[in-house]
């Protein structure tokens, strides 16, 4: 973090300086708008604290010039007490926040670091509003997301069968388009099947293809998925729900990349990349005799395993801008994005239902606000107090108790009782603040 101040009082400057370079925050300060200018040019900022009241570019003008020609980096306005007029009309001009002087710089560090979360999440919001609406890209980019498309990366231009697993919604679909979309095969055909919602008696027939006369009812010859997918790539979902009889034969189309049409006597070549997914535990299905293991190793050549959304909770502001902007094309209605409250709310709800859930989410929130901007009432989320939720305030509980006494044995004394706590006095002030301890 490195935070730009903009004071003509020197001590101020230097005091504000000094007391964030205690807390590891790198700063630089200006002692006019002039200078403030050449290092907005000339460096990269997270933040600026800039004075209402100074001489020659005063604030209000160094803040417009931030807004219309400079780095749209956060603002905090500095008022005297007598300014606080000025200073609402800064934040109509942009500014993020204000603080009259005199002022605790606590509680300057603690707006810093919400401002500065809050451009973030914005940030990420409009990543997702840039990314191309299609839904054969996997969005995302935290830490595990990274991982999986750097998979995606390598093994695209390869023939390799691959298998991905993860809960419902958590877009294996999405995935396995990714994967295509970068391949050579991508001019060809992506053909997609869910195994699960074929009745096991058509599915054979929706795999292989049939010749006219092979069973009652076929009065013509149908051509399979593995046919339409030729030079191109085979999607099966939910493979875990595969027929055992029918398993034996994928295995030997895997084996000898050919296969044979119901009711037919001509063995076809087939040249299709094989692409499988399934929410069940494989591993434990084999185990259990209801999925051939030889049939997993042919599979499960390249695995993929995609997280729930529960675990990549910083993706969620992305995925809402990408969808939002794609709802923008589909509805006629106008949503700028969701307020910081609603971000937060999603980021703290479990999605049972993982993306799919999420979306469907918004299209709700999207069709029912009546304003631009949507809120947490618009998310219609009733969530329970679950087990989760008691043991976090339970935990919450304990630790304001040892907050608590651990100041009474230090008198007051925050750095002495952050030190027998283990942990910073940044975070003991906030801890004070979040459980209003000092009242």
């Amino acid at each position: 973090m490195k935070i730009l101040i903009v004071d003509d009082e020197k001590n101020i400057r230097n005091s504000l300086a000094k007391y964030l370079q205690l807390e590891k925050i790198q700063t630089a300060t200006a002692s006019n708008g002039l200078s403030a200018k050449k290092l907005l040019e000339e460096e990269v900022f997270d933040a600026a604290v800039i004075d209402l009241k100074m001489p020659n570019i005063n604030g209000l003008e160094l803040l417009k010039w931030i807004q219309e020609q400079g780095p749209l980096i956060p603002v905090i306005m500095i008022s005297a007490y007598g300014e606080i007029n000025d200073a609402v009309d800064a934040m109509k001009h942009g500014a993020k926040d204000y603080i009259v002087k005199p002022f605790n710089p606590e509680e300057l560090l603690l707006r810093l670091e919400r401002v500065i979360n809050e451009k973030k999440i914005n940030d990420q919001i409009k990543t997702g509003k840039q990314i191309l609406t299609s839904d054969d890209y996997f969005i995302g980019n935290t830490k595990e997301i990274i991982k999986i498309k750097n998979i995606i990366s390598k093994v695209a231009n390869t023939s390799s069968t691959i298998l991905i697993t993860g809960e419902s919604g958590t877009g294996k679909e999405v995935v396995a388009k990714s994967i295509h979309k970068f391949s050579e095969r991508a001019k060809n055909p992506f053909v997609s099947i869910n195994i699960g919602a074929i009745p096991d008696t058509l599915l054979e027939s929706e795999l292989f293809g049939h010749e006219k006369g092979a069973f009652t009812g076929a009065v013509e010859k149908k051509i399979g998925l593995f046919e339409l997918a030729s030079s191109g790539t085979l999607f099966l979902d939910e493979i875990g729900d595969m027929p055992l009889l029918l398993q034996v034969k994928l295995l030997r189309v895997l084996q000898e990349k050919k296969i044979q049409r119901l009711g037919g006597t001509q063995s076809i070549p087939i040249d299709v990349r094989i692409i499988a997914a399934t929410n069940k535990n494989i591993e434990q299905i084999v185990k259990e005799k209801i999925f051939r293991e030889d049939l997993y190793f042919r599979l499960n050549v390249i695995r993929i395993n995609l997280p729930p959304l529960r675990e990549r909770t910083d993706d969620i502001p992305t995925l809402v801008g990408f969808f939002i902007e794609k709802l923008n094309k589909s509805i006629p209605k106008r949503i700028k994005n969701l307020s910081n409250e609603t971000i937060n709310i999603l980021k703290n709800y479990d999605f049972p239902g993982n993306i799919r859930e999420l979306e469907n989410i918004l299209e709700r929130a999207f069709i029912l606000t009546e304003e631009e901007i949507i809120t947490p009432k618009d998310l219609g989320l009733n969530i329970p107090e679950n087990n989760k939720d008691l043991k976090n305030k339970k935990y919450k509980n304990i630790e304001k108790q040892a907050i608590i006494e651990a100041l009474q044995r230090w008198e007051g004394n925050r750095t002495k009782a952050a030190q027998e706590l283990g942990i910073s006095r940044r975070s003991i002030i906030y801890k004070i603040k979040e459980y209003e301890i000092d009242k």
